[in-house]
C-alpha cells in the first residue's frame, strides 16, 4: 500500500502564503498543497501597491543594511536576508520571464508598471505546481492532533486557550531550534466556515493582520504583541496647507516628538494633502514611533525643516544676499528657495508678512522670522489617517516564538508562520512584500 501524500495547507492568499506554497512546490513536487484564502480572489494587496503597480522590493542588496529599514523584525531577519534577499527576488521573477526595474529612490517595479504583472506570474506558478488554490473559503478554527492520535489537542478559535494556558502550553513544548522530528509532527483539522473539515500534516499561516490569523495562532500556543497600524499619514487641522494637496516638497526633515520617548527624525520628500502631511519622510516616521503615537492618541508636535541643506545661519545669509541683489522687487514674486511658489507664498503668509512688501523694505526682525519658519515649523498632528489602502500593521506574532531557520512554530511542530502575521513591519519602499517574499520562501523550504 503506498503511503499518502504528504499534505500542506496555507491559510491565506496574500504575497507570502502564495509565495511560500510555491517554494514548498518546487522543493518537493511530490507535496500536496492547498491554498485557502477568505476573500473573493488572492494577492489583493500586491494589485494596489504603489498605485497600482507594485513596489516588489528594494534595490538594498547588503543584508546587514537591509535590515536598517524595519522597525521590528531587523535582529530576526539578519538570517533570513543571508539565504533570501531582494537580488534572489530579482533572480526569481526574471527566471519566471518578469523583469523589474530600479526607481531613483531604490523602489523596484515590474517594467510594465502593472501590478497584473506580478499576479499573473504567481498564479501560473501555482497552476504550474498544481497548487489548489480556493478562495471565498475562510478557516474558522484550527484543532490539533498527533499523528499517532495519542493525544488530541483542540486549540480551536472557538476553544481558544487564555494566556495563562497558553503559556503552560509553551512551558511542557520546550522549544528549540531544530525542527521537530517526522514522528513528532501532528496533524491540523481546519474547520472552515462552509461547514467543511479539512486535514492537513503541516499548516502556514500567512493571514496579514487579519484578526482570525491571530485568533488561530494564539488557540495553538502563541502570543500576540497587539496590533497597531504602521504606515499612516497625519492629519493637520491648518486649512491653509491643506489647500496646498498636492504639493510635494523634497527633500525635508521632520522631527517628531513624542511623550516620554526620544524623538524620532527623517529626511525624505513631504506631501502636502487634503487632510495634512504624508510622503516618505512622514510614513517613516509613521512606522518607527507607531506604538508610541498609539499610546499618545495620534497627537503630538512634528517640526518641520523644509531646507534641511541649510543651517539657521547659512539660510539667515542666504535671504540677507537676496534681499540686496532684488531690493525692488516684492517678496513673493519668485521664490530665492528652491521651493514651489504657491508653497513659497503660503510660508510668508504663516510668518505674517505683507506678499506685496519689496525686498528692501523687509524689517530684520520678519527675515528672522521667515527663517525660523524655514527651519523649524511646527505643526500640531490631529490624528491619524490611512496610507491608501495599502495598510501595514506593527504587531503579531512574538518573534521569540518562531525559529528563523525554517519559520516554523517552536511550540507547535508543524505549524509555520509567514509574512505580516508575524510582529515585523518595514518602512516604505518594498521592503513588507520583501520581508513576505524571505519568510514564504523559508517556511516553503521546511514545509517542504
Amino acid at each position: 500500500m503506498s503511503k499518502a501524500r504528504v499534505h500542506v495547507a496555507v491559510v491565506g492568499g496574500g504575497a507570502a502564503g502564495i509565495f511560500g506554497a510555491i517554494a514548498c512546490a518546487e522543493a518537493n513536487p511530490g507535496v500536496r498543497i492547498t491554498v485557502l484564502e477568505a476573500g473573493a480572489g488572492p494577492l489583493s494587496k500586491v494589485k494596489i501597491s504603489g498605485g497600482g503597480r507594485c513596489n516588489v522590493t528594494h534595490a538594498c542588496f547588503d543584508p546587514v543594511e537591509l535590515v536598517t529599514h524595519y522597525p521590528r523584525g531587523h535582529r530576526a531577519l539578519r538570517g533570513p536576508f543571508q539565504r533570501f534577499q531582494p537580488q534572489d527576488t530579482v533572480q526569481w521573477f526574471e527566471q519566471r520571464g518578469v523583469t523589474l526595474k530600479t526607481e531613483a529612490d531604490g523602489r523596484m517595479f515590474p517594467t510594465s508598471d502593472h501590478s497584473q504583472t506580478i499576479i499573473d506570474c504567481l498564479l501560473d506558478q501555482l497552476a504550474h505546481h498544481r497548487i489548489e488554490l480556493r478562495t471565498r473559503t475562510p478557516v474558522v478554527s484550527v484543532q490539533l492532533s498527533h499523528a499517532d492520535n495519542s493525544s488530541d489537542n483542540s486549540f480551536g478559535a472557538n476553544n481558544v486557550t487564555s494566556n495563562k494556558d497558553a503559556s503552560n502550553h509553551k512551558a511542557d513544548a520546550q522549544p528549540s531550534d531544530d525542527t521537530a522530528s517526522e514522528d513528532s509532527v501532528p496533524h491540523f483539522r481546519l474547520q472552515l466556515k462552509s461547514g467543511e473539515t479539512l486535514s492537513c500534516d503541516r499548516l502556514l499561516l500567512a493571514t496579514g493582520s487579519n484578526p482570525q490569523g491571530y485568533r488561530i495562532a494564539q488557540s495553538l500556543g502563541h502570543q500576540i504583541s497587539p496590533p497597531v497600524p504602521s504606515l499612516c499619514t497625519f492629519t493637520i487641522n491648518v486649512p491653509e496647507l491643506r489647500a496646498l494637496a498636492g504639493i510635494a516638497i523634497a527633500p525635508a526633515r521632520a522631527r517628531l516628538m513624542l511623550p516620554n520617548a526620544k524623538p524620532l527624525e527623517q529626511t525624505g520628500p513631504i506631501l502636502l494633502t487634503h487632510w495634512g502631511l504624508s510622503g516618505p519622510a512622514v510614513l517613516k516616521l509613521s512606522a518607527w514611533g507607531a506604538r508610541d503615537l498609539h499610546e499618545c492618541g495620534y497627537q503630538a508636535p512634528l517640526r518641520v525643516t523644509w531646507v534641511p541643506d541649510e543651517t539657521q545661519d547659512s539660510l539667515r545669509q542666504h535671504l540677507l544676499t537676496i534681499k540686496a541683489e532684488w531690493a525692488k522687487k516684492t517678496i513673493a514674486s519668485i521664490s530665492p528657495i528652491d521651493l514651489p511658489r504657491r508653497f513659497w507664498k503660503y510660508l510668508l503668509t504663516r510668518t505674517e508678512i505683507n506678499l506685496q512688501i519689496r525686498w528692501a523694505d523687509l524689517p530684520k526682525k520678519s527675515l528672522n522670522r521667515l527663517v525660523q519658519t524655514l527651519m523649524q515649523d511646527t505643526y500640531n498632528i490631529q490624528s491619524k489617517g490611512v496610507f491608501k489602502d495599502e495598510f501595514v500593521t506593527c504587531g503579531g506574532i512574538q518573534l521569540k516564538e518562531v525559529n528563523f531557520k525554517t519559520m516554523e512554530s517552536r511550540y507547535c511542530p508543524g505549524l509555520f508562520f509567514a509574512g505580516e502575521i508575524l510582529d515585523i513591519d518595514g518602512v516604505t519602499g518594498g521592503f513588507n512584500f520583501q520581508n513576505a517574499w524571505t519568510t514564504g520562501w523559508l517556511a516553503g523550504q521546511a514545509l517542504a
